[in-house]
Order: C-alpha cells, then sequence, then structure tokens
C-alpha cells in the first residue's frame, strides 16, 4: 500500500472494496478478501476501516459521496431535485450488489447530511411548509431507491414470465389481470416510467406548496398562482437500460 494520509488511505481501501463488490457481490466482500485487493494483511485494515461492519457503512458513505455534484446542481427546485433523483437511480446502475446498502445501513455522516440538507433546501424553496419538508423528502427518497432496487435486483425484469402468468393463472378470479392482459404483455421504457413517476411526485410538491401559498386566498386567484415546473421537458443524464 502506498504511503497515504489516514483518510487517503482509508479511501483508497473502500474505493477498492467497493470495486469488489461490483465485480463479485457483497457475498464475496470479506477483510481477507479487501486486503488482497489493496495488497495488504487483514489486520493492516482495522486502523483505517474497524471491522466488516464499518466498511459496509464505509461503503454507503462512498457510494453517496458519489451524488454530491448532483446535489450541487444549479437552477430551480425542481431541477436540482431531478438531478438528485436521477443521480440516485444511475448510482444503482453502476453499484448493482452494494447499492441496497443505502436501506440498511445508517446514514449519518457529513456527505449524507449534505445530500439531505439539499433536498430540504429544494423543498423549502419550491414552498413547502417547513412542518411537511421531512415526510416529503422520505416520499422522494423512498421512491428513488425503491425503484433502483426494483431495477437491479430483477423484480422489474422484462423478460420475467411472470408478468405473462399472472394474466392467465388465476382465470377468472384475476378479471383486472385479463383486462390488462395487452398491456402487462408490453416491456415497459423504465426511463419514461421512472421519470413519469418523478414528474407525479413533483407534482404533490408543488400542490403542498400551492396549498401553503394559498391559503385563505380565493379560489380564481389561487388557480392563476400555481407555480411551474419542467414537468414536460426533457430530462438529461437519466440511467439507461
Amino acid at each position: 500500500m502506498a504511503e497515504l494520509g489516514v483518510e487517503a488511505r482509508r479511501r483508497e481501501i473502500l474505493t477498492a472494496a467497493l470495486a469488489l463488490a461490483d465485480e463479485r457481490g457483497l457475498d464475496a466482500l470479506s477483510m481477507r478478501a479487501v486486503a488482497a485487493r489493496v495488497g495488504v494483511t487483514p489486520m493492516a485494515l482495522y486502523p483505517y476501516v474497524g471491522n466488516k461492519d464499518a466498511l459496509l457503512d464505509g461503503l454507503v458513505d462512498l457510494m453517496l459521496a458519489e451524488l454530491l455534484p448532483a446535489a450541487g446542481t444549479p437552477g430551480a427546485w425542481d431541477v436540482r431535485l431531478r438531478a438528485i433523483a436521477h443521480a440516485g437511480r444511475a448510482l444503482a446502475h453502476r453499484h448493482p450488489a452494494a447499492y441496497p446498502l443505502l436501506l440498511s445501513r445508517p446514514a449519518v455522516t457529513p456527505d449524507a447530511v449534505r445530500l439531505v440538507d439539499a433536498l430540504y433546501r429544494a423543498l423549502l424553496d419550491a414552498g413547502v411548509p417547513a412542518a411537511q419538508v421531512p415526510r416529503l423528502e422520505r416520499l422522494v427518497s423512498t421512491y428513488v431507491l425503491g425503484y433502483a432496487i426494483g431495477e437491479i435486483t430483477g423484480r422489474f425484469a422484462p423478460a420475467d414470465p411472470r408478468r405473462h402468468a399472472r394474466a392467465t393463472a388465476a382465470g377468472g378470479a384475476a378479471p383486472a389481470h385479463q383486462e390488462l392482459s395487452g398491456v402487462l404483455a408490453q416491456p415497459p421504457d423504465w426511463d419514461t416510467e421512472f421519470t413519469a413517476g418523478l414528474d407525479d411526485l413533483l407534482h404533490v410538491i408543488t400542490s403542498h406548496a400551492h396549498a401553503h401559498a394559498t391559503r385563505g386566498v380565493p379560489a380564481e386567484q389561487a388557480a392563476a398562482a400555481r407555480p411551474a415546473t419542467t414537468r414536460d421537458r426533457p430530462i438529461r443524464g437519466s440511467a439507461s437500460r
């Protein structure tokens, strides 16, 4: 291992661990395997990343750090929120094995706080009342994480035979499936669907902001004051399938 400062060495180890997870999955991520990748003994890792649990926490922080450029996107609140959401989904496609750790490990590091703060700022700038900001941040984060994990784990796999089997397996007991059989047989466009779901969330956010801003205002004036978003604008940098 090259002569580095403590933080630089820690980052080198975590980067190697994340690359190992990308290549071989989390099951292959042992302290011994990471040490071999870096070129040291397993005991040499402990001063920098602690035990296996601490290593996994470090991977969460390393992945969240990849989202910080998106968190610094300039522009209107919805442009910023879209950038973070699309970056969060793209992160899953870069690190499919490690990404589920974002749901199971604590995220209380400075980078995690900066990321959530950027989401809070976007919601506040949208005009969302302060009491609703944490809830709506959780709603957006849950959508992005859940959708992305559904993709990378194969839950949304277009070739899944269950997609077609559901329409006929239950016969008359599943009439809605029968009615939707033609739609269910079509492979979805995941980029378009993710963006449409994000559009729906932005509509919820603007509705909360609008209701707060126009409380006590006559209906005609309230309708004219509804804020616009980038709902129908092309989205740049979405994850490709």
